[in-house]
């Protein structure tokens, strides 16, 4: 759902999706090839929200922020199944791994990966390029050129993923047993088979 807050229209551009059971607020803007998913709460109610071309907002993900604040989510950042950024800027092309937090004022220089699981305390100014981990976050070692292409490819299936779902996600009753002319998975997988051919 998308709510007006205090005069505040979000704008989402026509490429983007934002799961009808997401909850965009406020002063938000969402840009090219955007992906919100079922749960997330982006809330521009204290503060501004601006998440770039290409980025995801995975299932369960909280955007917030104290008041006077702009949350920044550059080209590419990928923010993984549950985690929270509450304040602060993710570089271009981060990953946020799942159930992540990050705390107010904090800065994700660009190509950075934060760790499933981890804290990353307020004021925290995180390096391009760093590997992160741990409750506190801590830095652990340089992201490798493998370590950047396998986050990147992830990344394109979510940025294709607004298309798919503009195509193929359709409301229905579930069906009773499973047909014999079920698809199969491998027409799923060739997106990530293309992708990675690239």
């Amino acid at each position: 759902m998308i709510y007006s807050f205090k005069g505040f229209i979000p704008v989402v551009h026509p490429s983007a999706f934002v799961h009808p059971q997401a909850s965009v607020t406020g002063n938000v803007v969402i840009g090219k090839n955007v992906y919100i998913g079922p749960g997330a709460a982006v809330r521009g109610d204290w503060g501004g929200i601006i998440i770039e071309d290409g980025c995801n907002v995975q299932e369960n993900c909280t955007i917030h922020m104290f008041p006077g604040v702009t949350v920044l989510l550059k080209e590419g950042a990928h923010i993984g199944h549950g985690a929270i950024v509450h304040g602060g800027t993710i570089g271009r092309n981060v990953l946020v791994g799942m159930n992540a937090v990050i705390m107010d004022d904090v800065v994700i220089e660009d190509e950075c990966i934060i760790g499933a699981l981890c804290f990353v305390k307020a004021n925290s100014h995180i390096p391009k390029r760093s590997l992160v981990v741990g409750n506190p976050g801590k830095v652990i070692k340089q992201v490798s050129d493998e370590m950047l292409a396998w986050k990147t490819k992830g990344t394109q299936l979510y940025q294709a993923l607004p298309g798919e779902c503009y195509d193929s996600l359709i409301p229905c009753e579930p069906l009773t047993e499973l047909p014999k002319d079920r698809p199969s998975q491998e027409a799923l997988l060739s997106t990530w088979e293309n992708i990675k051919r690239e």
